[in-house]
């Protein structure tokens, strides 16, 4: 169970910087997604893109694989 709540943190952490750039792609649009407001600060936690992301990921792997 840490080992995915770390994973996930990781992701998170990886993809967030990224999210303007791969906004065009539809990430941080995707059901599970969380944008919220803080005062005058946007956050967007992408969880569906991350999972969705990983997903492409696992596939290409197998392909190639």
């Amino acid at each position: 169970m840490i080992r995915w709540v770390a994973a996930i943190f990781v992701g998170l952490f990886v993809f967030y910087p990224l999210l303007p750039v791969m906004g065009r792609l539809g990430v941080g649009r995707v059901p599970g997604d969380v944008r919220f407001r803080v005062r005058s600060a946007n956050f967007c936690l992408p969880f569906g893109s991350t999972l969705l992301w990983s997903i492409v990921a696992f596939a290409i792997a197998q392909v190639i694989g």
